[in-house]
Parts: structure tokens; C-alpha cells; sequence
């Protein structure tokens, strides 16, 4: 396709110079052919436009050139029929043509972009044609991917050589790189910067200790790294030892006696350096501080401090010498107390010890003058100095500060001490608390603050007392002893005030109350006792509830259930039970100073018995007698029967017929019958307390049955009904079976005498037959039977055939069976009924026979 669009292209060009002679002379004089060349830069995955002139040629052909070849492809062209992209422009980033123009666009810019364009446009002009060519060499520049910090080492050695390298994935040179560098305290700076990736710290110290980054950027963006932390191992320096409290003379460091002194020692170090505490060359102890509570002059000596780097495996050490000197230990002690019966104040002041001894005098207030004293003594003694002031209570007005002053030869500056006079802020606080064992109850009373403390004493109803003390005072009563409804006073005096201050506690036994005294309730329910305390001081610990036993009532869901709150506690009985639950259920709360408790009487109620029901209709629903309707009534009103809540419907079979075993008794209860002698109720609830009736069945039609009726209210079942036998249905089938039959032994007797006619009309044919139904003569002229012509047929007065034979004068007859009565035969006993027999030794003598038909109707 290239190769044709070129040549098509050269033809256009030969033509357009050669169809006018004098176009061609022009244009080939002026040289009308004009080369432009530029340079664009693109970035991958953005947009970027190729041009090709200002204005649309008439003709234009866009031609790619891949870097390292030679081989020229159209990717575009117009020969004034519109334009025409070629597939190669599709892996280009997909080129079009901006309209009204010949310019081209690419858009998302790949790789494969990059490369020399080459538009040939041709312009025809009144002068002749023009051809132009346009050399585009499009740059396709990758912005800088996310950089990421790698170092030689993450932890160097002070001292050593490290580098660090900016690396990313891709970019376009040049590239440019700055390094950043944070300290611990937020501090951040430019470390380094150029167009090196890599960065060399060629002597390695602690400043370099912090957080690096890297900002790689090029001509079309920059990206920065996440920052790595850099730690540099350096140390253990010289330690630094600093002693507290700090106190320097020519020999060193000096300590007072009995002061606590602690001795601290810092060495730079990464990691952390270790030390090791030694005195007078003996290992005493480990760590960074060494501290020595009560320093003695014993004490004195030369303390080193020996800090490690246990990873560099690297040590150093400093050595001081402390001298303990022994002024009076800490500073003077100032203190006020109260004098003269808590109506003066007393100001003391005391430094004991030191060499020589101290002097002391005091100041401020209203004192007018100052005091001093001086303790002599010398350096191996213990000497102890004192001042004591009394102080007026008129001289002295709330919250006065006074200073006690105090100098020692061994000290460079005086030291002093100062008390504030004020009365306690607050009032008197009493309240009441009981030991844990409930032994005692304490009455405590407290009036903190003030200088001096405050004197408190307490009173009783009864003559109760403790020694006054200072700031508290607790009464100690024994558990129970104290006085219900009476108030105890604590009385507080300070010396700053002119008037006792009191408090008191009015200690109550607790008082119970319940919402209801008696509580009923139904059998099986839930019932809830309530219990509330209404008053009590000391609180009681808590409110105990006994069942109707006298037992402590724990939280047991499946019986009991417990609520509890500071004021209350509820009993909930589940499932109340009429002989174990009904009684006198207990609730108890006790403190310090009584106990008390209150009955809840709780009455389990059976529900009232159920209404009486009586059977009104008990009858077989069909003749197959295998099921029963059942109704009855309630022979009480209407609203105690709204309170049933089912039926037990009851029947058993009674053995008054000679029968099989119904299916429907099962073998055991036969055989518990047999072995109890009574027969067994089967129950049938009916649970719809409104129903009346019921319909029983799969019986036995063989069998007799009793039924009765029970009704039940919740728990409390009823008495049952008297006992009634199913009746028969009201359809009655006895005239039916009793014609059924008639009709069967008429047609039974016909059938018969027809039978007998053809065995005596064919007697020849068949005289055993013959002669066993009328039986052997001594010969066969004695035997006398008419022709079947001849035969009478009589009815009886009961409609059946009474008898055929011969006349009265000939032999006995035989005797032909009656119909059967009406009364129904039993389909259990169906017996032959034999006829007369005949006289004995005479057998050849005719035979009655008599032969009864069983008739059965359907």
C-alpha cells in the first residue's frame, strides 16, 4: 500500500509540473520545492500535533520513518478525495487529521510513536504548483516513574564510607537528582543534588543520623522517593557525670550527710550505650543513674562510670571524687502547733545536727523582734537545735506566713524554712462505715487543711467519747450498739477561730416496705415480691430475700429470680406451686447499727373446679358400630365455663359378649384388664374448651363400650360424668333381613320339590339316589307315589309348602321343610335341626327328613 501511495505520488508531482510548459519554466526556476524541518516533543500516553503548513494543501501525503531504517511508510494522505488513514497509523497511538487542515494528531503517545514524520504538501497557485515538504522529528519523552532509595548499608559506623542511589524505572534524560535530609527534630535540608543517581558520604558521622529522600526529575515531571531512615552507629564518647544536687568544690563534688544523692551518668552512643557503676574500683551497680539515699561520710570516695557499645564493641569511662560533708541534714524544720489548749500557737523550728552548729531565728508576723539561738557542739557530735516561739492568737490574723532562717559554716548560703498559719477552708466532714468483718462501725470525723490541724472530739447519746485528736477522729462502736434515730456530734476547734465548729450523724436501722403484704396467685404462674428499703444509715450491705422455709433465696432462673438495686430487690417465684411455694417469704436488710425484715405472704390458689359436664348423646354414628358420637353439656353459667381449658373424653369396652379381641385393644391392656379385673379408661383430650361434641372411632363393632366426660380447668380437673353405652343408630335393618330371608326359603323350598320331582321321575335312571332320599321297600309294588301328574301342592297357612304325597291311605310321607319364621338368624349359630328317627331294626321303613335353609339378607 506504501509503495502504491508513492507511486501515485510521483505521478501526481510529474503531472503537476509538466501539464503547463510555462508553470513547469516557473516553477523550476524559482525552485517552488520548500523543505521545512522541526523538532516536537511529545510525552508518552498525552496528546501531541503534527503540523503540516498553515493552510490546507490540495494534495498531501503523511509518511512515517522509524528510527535506524530508512524505509519510509504512509500512515495519511489526500488527494483531494479526502483523506485516508493507513493501518500503520493504529500503532502509532492512533492518528487523525485536524480538520480543515493537514495537521495530524496523535493521542495517548506510545514508545512506537517516536521517529521522523515526513508531509509532502502540494499548493496550486495562479504561478503553478507548489510542493512542500515538512520534516517532523517527534521526540516521545517518558515522564519519571516513582524513585526508591537504596543504601550500601542502612546502619554505618561513624567514621566508615557509605553511598545511597536514587534509582527509578523509567524517565527520560537528562535526569536530575536532589537529596534530601531530615533530622529528628523536623529539620529538613538539601543533602546533595546534580545528574548522579548515586550520592558518596566518604566519613560518616552522628549529624548524618535522620530521615533521606530522593527527587528525581526530568524535562517533563519529577517524582520524590519515600523517605528511609539512615541510623549511624557512633560512640560511646567520654561520659558525662552529673551529681544531684550539685555541689562543687576544689576536690570535686560534695554531698551533705544522710542526703539522698543520685549520680547520672550520659555518653553519646548508637545504640544506647550500657553502663556500669564502680567505687573505689569495686562493680557496685548497673545503669544509667546511681543512687545513694542516705549518704554517710563513708560514703566518700571516687565513682566511675563505664559506658559500652555492646555492637561496636567499644567502651569509655570517667572518674569523679565525691567528699560527703555533714551540716545538719536538708534544710531547718519549721513547724506550728497548737498551745494552750488549742486558744495559742506554739512555732518550732529545728536543724539538728552539723558541724558547727547552725544558727537559727524567726520572722514575720507580728513578732517585733527576732529571735536566735545557737547550739555549740563540734564536728563529732550530733547535736540538735531548737526554736520555739509562742504567738498569741490576737496577734495573729488568718493565713500569716513565718520564716525560719538558718546558716552553717558548711554551706555557702543560708537556708530557711517557712510555716503558714491559716484555718482549715472546709467545713467538718462525719460519715459512718462498717469493717469488713461487721465487727465494729466507725463514726470518722475530718477537718483537713489548716496550720495548725485542728482538734476534733466526739459526743454521743449515749455517753459514747473518744480523746480528741488532731485533724480526724474516728469513733469505734461496736457492730450493733449504736443508737437508732440519735445524732452523734463531732465538735472541731481551731486556734485561728473563735468558735467550735460542729458536725453530726444521725444513724438509722434500715426500714422496709413492700407494695403488697399478701400476694396471690394462680397455680403455675409467675408471681413477683417487691422489696423496698426507704431509709438507712450506714448504707445496708444488702437486701436478702428467705423463701417459705426460712432459706436465702439465691438467683436460680429455673425457680427463683432475683432484681436487685441500691433501694430494692424483687423476688420472682416461677411457676408457683400450690403445696411447696405458699407461705411467709422473708426480705431482710441489716447494718451497723440494726437489722430488720418483713414479711410477704404469698398464697398459691388452685384454679376453682370445673363445672360439671354431663353426656347427653352417646351413639354409634353407623350400623358398622366403629364410631361414636359424643355431645355433652356444662351444667354451669357461662363464665366459669370460659375458664375451662380442655376436655378429657374417657371410654373403655366392657366384656358382656362372647368375642375375639378388638384390633383395636391392644394385647397389654387386655392383659393388664385380665390381671386388675377392671377394664382400662383410654383418654381422648378435646382442647378447645368450647366444643360439645366429638366424634370417636376406630372401634371395635364387637365390643360394648362406656364412655364419660371430664373437664379441666388449668391444674384442677373435674369430676367425670356418669358412665353411658352407646346407642344403636336410629336406621333400623331388622325388617329388611327378616324379608331377605322369607323370600331366600321360598325360593330355597321351591328349588327343593323341583329337585325331588326329577329324582322320582327318573328313579330308574338313578335308584341309589332314589332310594337313599325316600328309602327301600320290600319291593317296588310297595312302593306307592303318584305321578308327577298327579302330585297336590298345598300352601300352609304361613305361605310356604307344608307337603306332597299320595293319598292318606298310601304310606307315610316324607315331610318337606317350612319357611323360616321372621325372626333374623344368628350369623353365629346356624345349626341342622334332624328330623324324627326312625324305629329301631326296621330299616327298610320310610325317613322324615326335616332340613332347615339359612337365609341371609343383604
Amino acid at each position: 500500500m506504501v509503495a502504491q501511495l508513492l507511486g501515485l505520488h510521483s505521478l501526481f508531482l510529474l503531472a503537476s509540473l509538466f501539464t503547463s510548459t510555462a508553470h513547469a519554466a516557473d516553477i523550476i526556476k524559482t525552485g517552488e520545492v520548500v523543505y521545512n524541518e522541526v523538532h516536537v516533543y511529545g510525552v508518552l500516553d498525552r496528546a501531541v500535533i503534527l503540523e503540516c503548513g498553515s493552510t490546507l494543501p490540495d494534495m498531501y501525503i503523511w509518511s512515517f520513518t522509524k528510527p535506524g531504517t530508512e524505509a519510509i511508510k504512509a500512515i495519511v494522505y489526500d488527494f483531494g478525495k479526502g483523506q485516508k488513514i493507513q493501518k500503520l497509523a493504529q500503532t502509532l497511538g492512533g492518528v487523525r487529521v485536524i480538520s480543515n487542515s493537514a495537521s495530524v494528531s496523535i493521542d495517548k503517545l506510545p514508545l512506537a510513536a517516536q521517529g521522523l514524520y515526513t508531509c509532502q504538501a502540494v499548493y496550486d497557485t495562479d504561478k503553478g504548483a507548489i510542493l512542500y515538504y515538512y520534516y517532523v522529528h517527534l521526540v516521545v519523552r517518558v515522564p519519571v516513574s516513582k524513585p526508591y532509595v537504596i543504601p550500601s548499608e542502612a546502619s554505618p559506623v561513624e567514621g566508615s564510607s557509605m553511598w545511597m542511589q536514587c534509582r527509578l524505572e523509567s524517565g527520560t534524560a537528562p535526569l536530575r537528582y536532589e537529596w534530601k535530609h531530615e533530622t529528628r527534630d523536623g529539620v529538613s535540608r538539601t543533602f546533595a543534588q546534580g545528574n548522579s543517581s548515586v550520592v558518596n558520604v566518604t566519613d560518616v558521622n552522628r549529624n548524618h543520623t535522620g530521615w533521606y529522600r530522593c527527587l528525581a526529575s526530568n524535562e517533563v515531571n519529577q517524582e520524590r522517593s519515600d523517605r528511609i531512615w539512615l541510623d549511624i552507629i557512633y560512640g560511646p564518647d567520654v561520659p558525662q557525670i552529673d551529681v544531684s544536687p550539685y555541689s562543687v568544690t576544689e576536690r570535686g563534688y560534695s554531698a551533705l550527710e544522710r542526703e539522698t544523692v543520685s549520680l547520672l551518668c550520659q555518653a553519646q552512643s548508637n545504640p544506647a550505650s550500657q553502663y556500669v557503676w564502680f567505687y573505689n574500683n569495686s562493680q557496685i551497680s548497673g545503669g544509667q543513674q546511681y543512687t545513694i539515699p542516705r549518704i554517710l561520710r563513708m560514703n566518700a570516695g571516687t565513682y566511675a562510670c563505664l559506658a559500652l557499645n555492646t555492637y561496636r564493641n567499644t567502651r569509655s569511662k570517667k572518674t569523679i571524687t565525691l567528699t560527703v560533708y555533714y551540716p545538719p541534714d536538708g534544710s531547718p524544720s519549721c513547724s506550728v502547733e497548737p498551745a494552750l489548749n488549742h486558744t495559742s500557737l506554739r512555732l518550732l523550728c529545728s536543724w539538728p545536727g552539723g558541724l558547727p552548729s547552725p544558727s537559727l531565728h524567726w520572722t514575720g508576723g507580728q513578732l517585733g523582734l527576732e529571735q536566735d539561738v545557737a547550739g555549740p557542739g563540734h564536728e563529732t557530735d550530733k547535736l540538735t537545735n531548737n526554736i520555739t516561739l509562742l504567738q498569741s492568737v490576737v496577734q495573729t490574723s488568718n493565713n500569716t506566713l513565718f520564716t525560719c532562717m538558718g546558716s552553717h559554716a558548711a554551706l555557702e548560703h543560708a537556708t530557711h524554712c517557712s510555716v503558714r498559719t491559716y484555718s482549715p477552708p472546709a467545713e467538718p466532714v462525719c460519715f459512718a462505715y462498717a469493717t469488713r468483718n461487721k465487727q465494729y462501725l466507725m463514726l470518722s470525723c475530718t477537718w483537713n487543711g489548716g496550720a495548725p490541724r485542728a482538734l476534733l472530739w466526739w459526743e454521743g447519746p449515749g455517753g459514747e467519747g473518744q480523746a480528741a485528736e488532731e485533724n480526724s477522729n474516728i469513733l469505734v462502736l461496736r457492730y450493733g450498739t449504736a443508737h437508732s434515730g440519735q445524732a452523734y456530734t463531732c465538735h472541731a476547734r481551731h486556734p485561728l477561730l473563735a468558735q467550735t465548729k460542729t458536725c453530726m450523724l444521725t444513724l438509722e436501722a434500715p426500714v422496709l416496705m413492700t407494695q403488697r403484704s399478701v400476694v396471690s396467685v394462680y397455680e403455675g404462674n409467675d408471681v413477683q415480691l417487691t422489696c423496698i428499703l426507704t431509709a438507712n444509715y450506714p448504707p445496708a450491705s444488702q437486701i436478702t430475700w428467705f423463701n417459705n422455709q426460712r432459706k436465702e433465696v439465691w438467683d436460680t432462673p429455673m425457680k427463683y429470680q432475683l432484681q436487685r438495686a441500691a433501694a430494692w430487690a424483687n423476688l420472682t417465684v416461677r411457676e408457683a406451686d400450690g403445696t411447696q411455694d405458699s407461705g411467709k417469704y422473708w426480705c431482710s436488710a441489716s447494718n451497723a447499727v440494726g437489722g430488720t425484715e418483713i414479711p410477704v405472704t404469698l398464697l398459691v390458689m388452685r384454679y376453682p373446679m370445673p363445672p360439671n359436664a354431663t353426656l347427653v348423646k352417646v351413639k354409634y354414628s353407623s350400623p358398622k358400630r366403629s364410631e361414636v358420637e359424643v355431645e355433652w353439656k356444662i351444667e354451669d353459667d357461662e363464665e366459669k365455663d370460659r375458664r375451662l381449658t380442655h376436655f378429657i373424653l374417657e371410654h373403655r369396652w366392657v366384656k358382656d359378649r362372647p368375642a375375639r379381641r378388638s384390633s383395636n385393644v391392644s394385647k397389654g391392656e387386655e392383659e393388664r384388664e385380665e390381671r386388675s379385673g377392671t377394664p382400662v379408661w383410654l383418654r381422648t383430650i378435646v382442647e378447645d374448651p368450647e366444643v360439645r361434641s366429638h366424634t370417636l372411632g376406630r372401634l371395635a363393632p364387637i365390643l360394648t363400650y362406656q364412655f364419660r366426660i371430664t373437664p379441666v380447668n388449668h391444674r384442677t380437673i373435674g369430676y367425670p360424668s356418669a358412665t353411658k353405652t352407646p346407642a344403636d343408630p336410629s336406621f333400623n335393618a331388622y325388617p329388611a333381613v327378616i324379608g331377605a330371608a322369607i323370600g331366600a326359603a321360598i325360593i330355597a323350598a321351591i328349588v327343593t320339590a323341583l329337585l325331588l320331582l326329577c329324582v322320582i321321575r327318573n328313579r330308574n335312571n338313578n335308584p341309589r339316589l332314589h332310594d337313599m332320599l325316600f328309602g327301600m321297600q320290600h319291593s317296588q309294588s310297595r312302593e306307592n307315589i303318584n305321578i308327577p301328574e298327579d302330585e297336590v301342592v298345598r300352601e300352609g297357612s304361613e305361605g310356604g309348602i307344608e307337603e306332597i304325597g299320595a293319598s292318606a291311605s298310601q304310606a307315610p310321607a316324607m315331610a318337606f321343610p317350612r319357611a323360616a319364621s321372621p325372626r333374623p338368624a344368628s350369623p353365629m349359630s346356624a345349626t341342622p335341626t334332624t328330623g324324627q328317627a326312625p324305629p329301631p331294626g326296621d330299616d327298610n321303613e320310610p325317613v322324615n327328613v326335616t332340613i332347615t335353609v339359612k337365609a341371609t339378607g343383604s
